[in-house]
């Protein structure tokens, strides 16, 4: 019942706040939420304090989590959701994060069949109705604005919007004022053109996103909250879906704050 849905709600926003100076000094410092007007920061608060209250945190080998790292992880999780809902994280609870990049191995199948573990090193991962698995040190880099149009927090959780249609596949599941038509021609032309500036070796965006569907969908959201100017000129048409979908606009948000009209 949606009432005692909303009696809940109140219950863990009133005996479970954040933290008030952890919040203040994470959204004055992490250059993600530059330009977040003052109902987008509170809105997002709110996001981030149920998220907290429903998802369980652990530290990999020995990494005690401090509520300041649990909290730069939900705000940035929560920011790809803020105008679409926590449902859209449902189906899941576990977030896992290592000291810095982690290595998993996997079953390999070559041209012949023949089955190999193979190892990889990785920063993050998502697993479908599973946990995120993160890199600490990649979570911090981040928050940083180390290299604008990467951040591992968005890459993953972008997947798990992604996986909302049973999988992984650069098609979440869109609003229902969106056309389909135009999502699937837009990212296909946009994922051919940065197959062909491979080609030349001269990627606009992380070459990472023209390994599959999937990953462009992941890495277009990186630079879409990190770096949006740069997807407005590598890829205007994609920005415009992702502004559909997510219902933000982070070229203007950050226009905004750098002409100091927006808090």
């Amino acid at each position: 019942m949606k009432w005692l849905e909303h009696l809940r709600i109140r219950y863990t926003l009133s005996h479970h706040p954040v933290p008030h100076e952890a919040w203040e000094t994470l959204m004055r410092d992490a250059v993600i939420f530059s330009g977040l007007s003052a109902v987008e920061r509170a809105h997002l608060r709110e996001l981030t304090t149920l998220f907290l209250h429903r998802k369980s945190f652990d530290g990999a080998q020995g990494l005690v989590l401090t509520i300041e790292m649990r909290l730069a992880v939900a705000a940035q999780a929560c920011l790809l959701i803020l105008k679409l809902g926590l449902e859209y994280y449902d189906g899941w609870v576990e977030i896992v994060i290592y000291p810095g990049a982690f290595q998993v191995t996997r079953d390999d199948a070559d041209a012949d069949g023949l089955v190999s573990l193979q190892q990889q090193t990785l920063s993050g991962e998502s697993w479908f109705r599973g946990p995120v698995i993160l890199s600490w040190d990649d979570v911090a880099a981040g928050l940083a604005g180390v290299h604008p149009g990467h951040n591992v927090v968005v890459h993953e959780f972008a997947h798990k919007l992604d996986m909302l249609n049973g999988s992984a596949n650069g098609m979440p599941p869109l609003r229902t004022d969106m056309v389909r038509q135009q999502w699937t021609d837009g990212f296909s032309d946009a994922y051919d053109y940065l197959q062909q500036q491979l080609v030349q070796h001269h990627p606009g965006l992380n070459a990472y996103g023209a390994t599959a569907p999937a990953e462009y969908f992941a890495v277009v959201s990186e630079y879409f909250f990190t770096d949006p100017q740069t997807l407005c000129q590598q890829a205007p048409e994609v920005y415009e879906q992702l502004q559909l979908f997510y219902r933000q606009n982070p070229a203007k948000r950050r226009r905004a704050f750098g002409s100091g009209s927006a808090g």
